[in-house]
């Protein structure tokens, strides 16, 4: 599997994301330009967090236009895969791979900790490493990580299994005391229509390695390098 990062003004967890890739899991990595005009050949785009144009107007909102994101929209179309973390998922959600649009954190707070997470769909190239109710202690940074969609597409997502990830308690509960910012349905990821595309607020290159505290994240490197390789 060979992956790259994209790198936008303002983004800051574009090296934590290469070094998961190169130094941790051992894979092929480059790093590309916003604004170059198209993509190395590679199974693997990550749209790292970051504050992508100073999230000037919207979070993510100006990083869609950037001159790269039609040959991400491209490959994604194409079936194969993206991953955007935190400022990723916004602007997935800005460009239309995903649905839905972020809020501010309920508490109007920009709030950085370690939370629990479990994924829901376990099927799916991200997620299909991870056993049957483990739950995962990974960090959010995050002012505008509060997921809103429609009722309807509210339905939609969990009628096709496209919930990736759900922000649970210590013992894996769904409760409103282990959402951070207010998510509906305690979203922490959603999937588009194909699968193969995620979008996740907590940043699982941050755990990827025992030094960090925690390599639950590493977890969805595995899946991805067990699919695509």
């Amino acid at each position: 599997m060979k992956a790259c990062v994209v790198v936008f003004p303002g983004s800051n967890c574009d090296h934590d994301c290469w070094h998961v890739m190169h130094d941790v899991m051992r894979l092929p990595v480059e790093y590309v330009w916003h604004k170059q005009n198209a993509l190395p050949k590679v199974d693997l785009v990550i749209l790292p967090g970051g504050f992508s144009y100073g999230d000037y107007l919207r979070t993510g909102a100006i990083a869609r236009f950037s001159p790269i994101m039609q040959d991400v929209v491209r490959h994604a179309n194409s079936g194969r895969a993206v991953i955007g973390i935190c400022n990723g998922f916004q602007i997935l959600l800005e460009s239309g791979l995903l649905p839905g649009a972020m809020l501010r954190n309920d508490s109007l707070r920009f709030i950085c900790k370690h939370i629990y997470l479990k994924a829901v769909n376990r099927s799916s190239i991200f997620t299909k490493n991870i056993a049957a109710n483990q739950v995962l202690n990974i960090p959010i940074a995050h002012g505008e990580g509060n997921y809103f969609c429609d009722a309807d597409t509210l339905k939609c997502l969990e009628q096709e299994d496209r919930i990736a990830f759900q922000y649970v308690s210590e013992s894996g509960q769904v409760n409103m005391d282990a959402n951070p910012n207010g998510s509906a349905a305690n979203i922490a990821g959603i999937l588009n229509e194909k699968k193969n595309v995620l979008g996740m607020m907590p940043h699982p290159e941050r755990a990827s390695e025992a030094i960090l505290n925690s390599k639950d994240g590493r977890v969805i490197w595995e899946s991805l390098a067990a699919a695509l390789n």
